[in-house]
């Protein structure tokens, strides 16, 4: 997690960096220093959120695996098949469904 957001502050920099570069203004000047807190802020929050992003998804496809594990199960009990290749085992991903 931290590693986005600190990804993400530095971005912000590289960002003030560049319409700095674009500007053709001077990266250091004494009167725009405040706004570079405030890039790497603008940048953190959004790795932040993107963090939270990811957590829900991952969740959300850790759900749908497990309910379709379990419905494959269901079919194959229902078939009568409890042959190993047949039934998708945790973690093994299967080369045709």
């Amino acid at each position: 997690m931290v590693h986005k957001i600190l990804f993400w502050s530095g971005f912000g920099l590289a960002v003030r960096f560049w319409q700095l570069g674009i500007e053709m203004r001077p990266f250091f000047n004494k009167e725009s220093l405040w706004a570079y807190p405030i890039f790497a802020a603008a940048g953190g929050s959004f790795g932040y959120w993107l963090t939270g992003v990811e957590s829900r998804q991952m969740k959300l496809l850790a759900d749908r695996r497990n309910s379709l594990m379990e419905k494959r199960r269901r079919r194959a009990d229902r078939e009568g098949t409890t042959q190993q290749g047949n039934v998708e085992q945790e973690g093994i991903l299967a080369t045709t469904s």
